[in-house]
């Protein structure tokens, strides 16, 4: 039997086996993140999916509003001297079709990428921020920090879930949403309630 720390014990015990509204538990969220380091926010979702059918995977992009909290590497594809102005603004890589190109071969040391409008084009093919749900139909994703307010918090998950709605597989039929977690990295799960949370975003 696994032993639980008295840390541990005194945060679950600030947990309710119920389900909650989405502000009081991101608070919830937030009173738990007790670790000594910047906790991530996380979300467990459930889906009625079966992934072994094609018409049933889910797999997609999304960009969150307030950001996952982590320090972001910026990469800017520009030419001449908007490579050097755009290195003395900040930026940690900065180049032209050199640097598309070895993006395109894998360099992704970045969290940003930024171009001029010039060569906008030239960057639509290259990637974002990625999710999908396992051979269970979860989707695990971060959502931010735990020092983060409630309010972003907020709007980083209402993202996620318009997005998981939007990309709803075509082969799902009836109840899609199964369960609504939340939790930071070192904290206990805590339950949403997906119909609250869901007609408040469309509502």
């Amino acid at each position: 039997m696994v032993k639980v720390s008295n840390r541990a014990e005194k945060i679950r015990k600030k947990i309710e086996l119920r389900e909650y509204k989405a502000t009081e538990a991101l608070k919830l969220l937030k009173e738990t993140a007790t670790a000594k380091f910047n906790e991530s926010a996380e979300v467990h979702i459930s889906l009625k999916l079966d992934t072994k059918y094609a018409d049933q995977q889910l797999r997609t992009t999304i960009i969150l509003p307030k950001g996952t909290g982590k320090k972001v590497r910026i990469a800017v594809i520009a030419e001449g001297d908007k490579i050097s102005e755009a290195l003395s603004a900040g930026a940690d890589i900065a180049g032209g079709q050199d640097l598309i190109q070895d993006i395109m071969k894998g360099m992704l040391d970045f969290d940003r990428l930024i171009a001029t409008p010039d060569l906008m084009p030239s960057i639509a093919k290259l990637g974002k921020l990625e999710y999908r749900a396992d051979k269970a139909g979860v989707v695990h994703m971060p959502f931010g920090k735990a020092d983060f307010n409630v309010e972003d918090l907020l709007a980083n998950l209402e993202t996620i879930q318009e997005s998981i709605d939007k990309n709803r597989p075509s082969g799902v039929k009836g109840k899609y949403w199964r369960s609504f977690y939340i939790c930071s990295t070192m904290g206990p799960s805590i339950q949403l309630d997906i119909n609250d949370f869901r007609d408040k975003v469309f509502s």
